[in-house]
This record gives structure tokens, sequence and C-alpha cells, in this order.
């Protein structure tokens, strides 16, 4: 009983922390990207919040060592998370505000329900869920339409950073589905150091490439926002998201992004005075509901998925 007890406390403390600390590092990054390029930015968050998590890791008596194949799908993951996700969040960042870039991003759990359910097949979309794509799909087209009518140059980037946020969630929500699917033996504070290790490392590729550390301007407000992220967004919200990806369903875990972009619109209103207008309203109010549908909707395992893929069972699991 008091083991049961430890452990729910603990699945409720990291959801906690994802909500609050996960909702907040939008602004972060936000403040971080006005004078450090995005790739860049990532790069420095990374390559300190992954190395550091391994060396404590190690000085904690845990295993860091992995095999060629755990490696490998580490890469993976943290590419895909960090790299397709989060520095895709921190370019798109630069054209458009926190708030609108979290609401865009909290169409995650759809991806999920696609993935799961079109792309690897192994389950079925219930009426409800279908509902909820349908629904998500038209909370993007309000939210986006400032945006589809804008002629000007700065309105086509701001339209092209809000549809790469859409990719970025897509590439979130794969990696949150391999790392599901790869959590055997494996640490999640461990994991959590390979995966922010690899993503810096393919960051400063992508910075170095584009030539970011020529354009970089180092600011005290800056490097602030990126200790904020390192400590608050890698190692405390990051860590926590892992964990509960390896002991609670994803569906469940997925609800995060209907209550971090609260936040963000709240932060972003009230610290960086972002405007919320009424297609900010009313296209968060349709998002949120399609989300609530679709991580509320039953999904029915094939026949053929039976014993496999375990990453989006139902929410009454």
């Amino acid at each position: 009983m008091v083991a049961a007890n430890q452990s729910r406390f603990r699945i409720l403390l990291a959801f906690a922390l994802v909500y609050v600390f996960w909702g907040s590092t939008y602004l972060g990054i936000g403040v971080a990207v006005e004078q450090i390029p995005p790739a860049l930015m990532c790069a420095v968050r990374f390559l300190i919040s992954g190395p550091l998590m391994l060396l404590y890791c190690a000085l904690s008596g845990r295993e860091i060592r992995f095999q060629p194949k755990q490696l490998a799908q580490q890469a993976a993951v943290g590419i895909l998370l960090l790299v397709g996700g989060n520095m895709t969040l921190a370019w798109a960042e630069r054209y458009v505000s926190t708030g609108l870039a979290s609401l865009l991003v909290a169409v995650i759990p759809i991806w999920f329900l696609v993935l799961d359910s079109w792309l690897i097949g192994h389950h079925r979309i219930s009426s409800r869920g279908l509902a909820g794509l349908v629904l998500g799909i038209a909370g993007l087209v309000v939210l986006l339409w400032p945006k589809l009518v804008g002629i000007h140059a700065l309105g086509w980037m701001q339209f092209i950073a809000s549809v790469s946020l859409l990719f970025g969630a897509l590439s979130w929500a794969f990696g949150s589905v391999l790392s599901k699917m790869w959590k055997s033996a494996v640490d999640p504070l461990v994991g959590t150091g390979w995966q922010g290790t690899f993503a810096g490392v393919v960051n400063l590729i992508i910075a170095l490439a584009l030539g970011q550390h020529h354009q970089v301007v180092w600011t005290t407000r800056g490097l602030g926002a990126i200790a904020y992220l390192v400590i608050f967004g890698s190692w405390v919200g990051y860590t926590s998201y892992i964990y509960l990806l390896e002991h609670v369903p994803t569906s469940k875990v997925s609800t995060y992004a209907y209550v971090n972009p609260v936040v963000a619109v709240f932060l972003g209103w009230l610290i960086l005075h972002e405007r919320v207008d009424n297609f900010i309203l009313l296209g968060s109010a349709i998002i949120i509901a399609a989300v609530v549908l679709v991580t509320s909707a039953k999904v029915e395992k094939t026949t053929a998925g039976e014993n496999a893929l375990p990453a989006l069972e139902t929410v009454a699991d």
C-alpha cells in the first residue's frame, strides 16, 4: 500500500511539474531567441543539460553505458523530440507569439492518435476521436485565419512558422511513441541525458552550418532564459515527461497539451504583453475541446496489433 501511494504521488508530482513548467518554457524560449539564433540556443541548452545529467547519473551510481542499439534509439528519440520538435518551436517563436505557438503545439494528442491508428495501424479511431480530429482542424483554421489572409511578407513568415509548428508537433509525437516502445531497461534520467546530448550535437551542427555563431548576441536576459530552460525545461520538465511516458498511458500523458497553452497564453500576456485577440480565444477554445475529445475517446485494438505498441491505450486504462 505504501509503495502504491508513493508511486501515485510521483506520478501526480510529475504531471504537476510538466503542466506548470512546460507551460512557462514557451515564454523562456521566446525570450532566449530574441538575440540568440534558435539552433544555437537549443545547442547550448541541450549540451549543458544532457552531459550534466549523465554526469549526475554516473556520480549517483547509475549505469550510463548503453549498447549501440540502445544509444541509437536514444539518439532517434532525442532528435525527434528536441530537434524536430523543440528547435522548430524555437525558430517559430521568432515569428509568432508564445501563446499562439503553444496553442498550435496543443495538437500533439491528435498526432498521437493519427500515428497510432493510421500510420502504425494497430488501433481504430472511434467516432468520438474522429469528431475530435475534425474539430481540431477547424480550430487550426480559426487560429491561422489572420495569417491566411495576410498579404505582406511578415504575414507569410508568420504563416510558414505556424505551419512548421504542426510538423514539429508531429515529430514530437512520433518521438514520444518511439520512447514508449523502447522504454524497457532504460533509466529515465540516463535516457534524458543521452537524448539531450545527441540533440545538442545535432543542433550545434545545424547552427554551425547556418552560420548562427556569427549572428548571436549574448545578453544577460538571453543567458538567464537558457538557464531557466536547462533547469526547469530540460532537467525538471523533460525528465518528468519521460517518467510519465514509462508509467502512464500516452493518452493520459498528452493531457499536458491543453494545460500548457493556458499557462503560456497567460504568461505571454502578463510578461511580454502579447495581444490575445478573438481568433486566439475562439481557436484555443475549439482546439482544447478537440484535444479533450481525442484524449477521452476509446481506441480499440485491431486483431493484428493485439500484442503490439501499448503506447496509446484508452484513457480508462
